[in-house]
């Protein structure tokens, strides 16, 4: 029998994804919506660096468990860049991709049984890795009246009712989009300090932000030394399938990881680390920072198409790239969002992801739209969409 913490659910969007390769493979043009992927690929200088390591015959042995020490001070010298941060290179634990670092991060900071708080609507890995690990989740609902971000006044509703053990808090988040600011995120750090909750902050989307370059995200880095923070370079360096991110851990919580990181994967992929020097390479940030303007041109393209549709009330997409709303009176129709996919999918080759998956209350009414597809795939696809509704 399989154990009880492999019970977890799986993402309903691989279902519509693995239905989106059926359509392509009969000869249907899918404009696909759905995956959280940007399209540009790796900077350039990572690939040259890639085919240069391997043309060259690097062995690629075992790395330290937490990256090579390269890696580590180029990923300091980022954080100072960004942030102006000086931050100590030990600090810093390359992992396999962010869902590696939260696995390692959320091992080395809760005990089973422990209470974690999430808002809801969010990331469901979050959920199912920590479940899987025996912690009890603590949905915080979060909607529009507090920009689908956590608030100190229901992480305290919620800890009189229990104690809490951490927080996980995604700026931008995934699937809204929406952004807590410095002065937010202090406070919600501090909260946390006072009260012996591990805040745990996910930055991937850190870079991915609008307008382009203006703010790239607080890091919880720069206003809490307790708090774990955890990236990678799949999202503004555009590099999902290299499986490299990072944690930027809290003094007491460097050794048990790098323990931890030892024992359940020896170390990150090799290649993939020594490439993703080159990530930090003047000409590589200004390629992904071309690609961010792309997002947002693709962004601005939806927003302003968006009435249209007809749906209702909306996330404000501060930064990622979705888009995520009500399906209003669409419901009327169809019921739940996952029909409403379907249906639109196999009528019109346009994929959306269901907000089942980001919410097990209300998802059923939601959808998540994707802008990494392209400004003139949003633009065909609202056409779509709007066709599709009208019939």
């Amino acid at each position: 029998m399989p154990s009880s913490r492999s019970a977890v659910q799986p993402f309903e969007v691989m279902t519509l994804l693995g239905r989106v390769a059926e359509l392509r493979a009969e000869g249907r043009d899918v404009i696909s919506l759905c995956a959280g992927e940007p399209a540009q690929g790796a900077p350039s200088a990572v690939n040259a660096e890639a085919a240069r390591l391997h043309t060259a015959g690097y062995p690629f042995g075992y790395t330290p468990a937490l990256g090579i020490r390269e890696l580590r001070e180029a990923l300091a010298g980022h954080y100072r860049r960004w942030y102006g941060l000086d931050l100590d290179p030990s600090r810093v634990a390359v992992t396999t991709g962010s869902s590696g670092g939260f696995l390692l991060a959320f091992l080395a900071a809760f005990d089973a049984g422990d209470r974690v708080a999430l808002a809801r609507p969010g990331y469901p890995a979050y959920r199912n890795i920590l479940s899987s690990l025996g912690c009890e989740v603590v949905d915080i609902d979060c909607g529009p009246e507090v920009r689908f971000q956590p608030t100190v006044s229901l992480l305290e509703a919620a800890h009189r009712e229990a104690p809490l053990k951490g927080l996980i808090l995604a700026s931008p988040a995934n699937p809204t989009g929406t952004m807590v600011t410095r002065d937010e995120l202090a406070t919600l750090a501090g909260w946390c300090d006072a009260n012996g909750v591990r805040l745990i902050s996910d930055e991937i989307y850190h870079g991915v932000t609008y307008p382009v370059g203006v703010d790239r995200g607080t890091s919880a880095a720069e206003v809490s030394d307790g708090a774990v923070v955890v990236s990678s370079f799949s999202k503004y360096w555009g590099m999902t399938g290299w499986r490299i991110g990072w944690l930027v851990l809290p003094d007491d919580l460097s050794g048990p990881v790098d323990a931890l990181a030892g024992n359940l994967a020896l170390c990150p992929p090799a290649p993939g680390q020594y490439a993703s020097l080159r990530a930090f390479d003047e000409s590589s940030y200004a390629e992904c920072d071309a690609a961010v303007a792309d997002f947002a041109a693709a962004r601005e393209v939806f927003l302003a198409n968006a009435p249209r549709l007809g749906w209702g009330v909306a996330a404000p997409a501060d930064g990622a790239f979705y888009y995520y709303a009500d399906l209003g009176r669409q419901l009327d129709r169809w019921g739940t969002s996952a029909a409403y996919a379907s249906a639109l999918l196999e009528a019109t080759g346009v994929a959306v992801t269901p907000g089942r998956d980001f919410d097990a209350r209300l998802g059923d009414r939601t959808v998540r739209v994707s802008f990494a597809a392209g400004s003139q795939a949003i633009a065909d696809a609202v056409e779509r969409i709007v066709a599709f509704q009208a019939g």
